[in-house]
């Protein structure tokens, strides 16, 4: 899939969002996943707590937050 990204982005059959960041695969998420992701796009995987945001046409890890469990959990 193109979305003006050099990062190389990829769906499963589960709908799961993952790229490739610095040689490694990493799941960016399912319905948080932005699309199609433009820049500054910026969000949280629910259940990794890692926070990606599209910088100069490229996903980058740029933090880690614990999860916030929903409250009907």
């Amino acid at each position: 899939m193109a979305f003006n990204l050099t990062t190389k982005v990829w769906q499963n059959g589960a709908l799961d969002w993952w790229g490739m960041i610095d040689g490694d695969d990493v799941y960016l998420g399912s319905r948080e996943f932005p699309l199609p992701p433009d820049e500054g796009d910026q969000w949280q995987v629910l259940k990794t707590g890692d926070i990606f945001k599209v910088v100069n046409g490229e996903i980058r890890k740029i933090g880690h937050e614990e999860p916030k469990q929903p409250e009907w959990l």
